[in-house]
């Protein structure tokens, strides 16, 4: 092997320690915040908007409900979340990535982190998140939302809510994946359809979070019976399943749930 390759085989490796520490900050931070909740929508939203004034009321009103706000850290819909909760007196986490525009982090973060990678840092959400609330934004919204509805609809993590603000803003969207998705292409079932829910009114969001968090009120299908080995949890707050070579050779699992229909 030439010096080159060596250097090379080198610096992956250390860039795995890299990937590690990112993951035990991520995880020795989280793990005090208490219960949270993800809010999550556009940077660029300015502080004038009217959907800037309902996150820092989301904010607020998730800290008076005994919840920590989780955000990217960054400004807009961020921030008003961030501001609502902090100038509450509440816990107001800020996980922040590193990219060459953009991300300017807002001044109302209690706890501060900073990622490199967008991968361990969707962990974060996911892992220490009872709820998504998801406010107009763009594809960095998008893709934290759906990626919560493909986890939730494959059975891969335990159903929490997703709530999305504003019918202006995503009904359109609604109806794409209705008429579309669903209906032209059968691409989901129906009842993925039930595991989120819009809504104009901030005050029905948290309450919908609360409820569920204390189990008053479920969200989304009815979950099918998962075998306690496939439902076990992992560290990173996902659920085991089972190895797609073992239900391809047979080993009594044939019979197991597939994700709705």
């Amino acid at each position: 092997m030439s010096v080159e390759k060596d250097l090379d085989l080198g610096r992956e490796t250390w860039r795995l320690f890299r990937i590690m520490s990112e993951f035990v900050d991520g995880f020795e931070t989280m793990s005090g915040v208490g219960p949270g909740v993800s809010v999550f929508g556009s940077a660029r939203t300015p502080s004038d908007n009217p959907y800037y004034e309902q996150a820092v009321e989301c904010g607020r009103r998730l800290v008076e409900n005994h919840f920590t706000v989780i955000t990217g850290g960054g400004p807009g819909i961020m921030e008003a979340a961030n501001m609502g909760a902090y100038q509450a007196g509440g816990k107001s986490v800020g996980l922040n990535i590193t990219l060459p525009t953009e991300q300017k982090p807002n001044r109302y973060q209690t706890h501060e982190l900073t990622f490199r990678y967008f991968f361990a840092r969707k962990v974060m959400f996911v892992k220490y998140s009872h709820a998504f609330i998801c406010f107009p934004g763009g594809f960095g919204t998008m893709d934290e939302c759906f990626e919560a509805l493909t986890l939730i609809q494959t059975l891969k993590i335990a159903p929490f809510p997703i709530l999305l603000i504003g019918h202006e803003f995503w009904d359109g969207l609604i109806d794409w994946i209705k008429n579309v998705m669903l209906e032209r292409h059968a691409n989901i079932g129906p009842h993925d359809l039930e595991l989120f829910h819009v809504t104009d009114d901030v005050a029905e969001a948290v309450d919908i979070v609360t409820r569920c968090y204390a189990k008053e009120l479920s969200m989304g299908p009815k979950q099918p019976t998962i075998p306690q080995a496939a439902s076990q949890t992992t560290a990173e707050g996902t659920r085991i399943g089972i190895d797609p070579k073992r239900r391809k050779l047979g080993d009594g699992i044939d019979d197991l749930p597939s994700p709705r229909k």
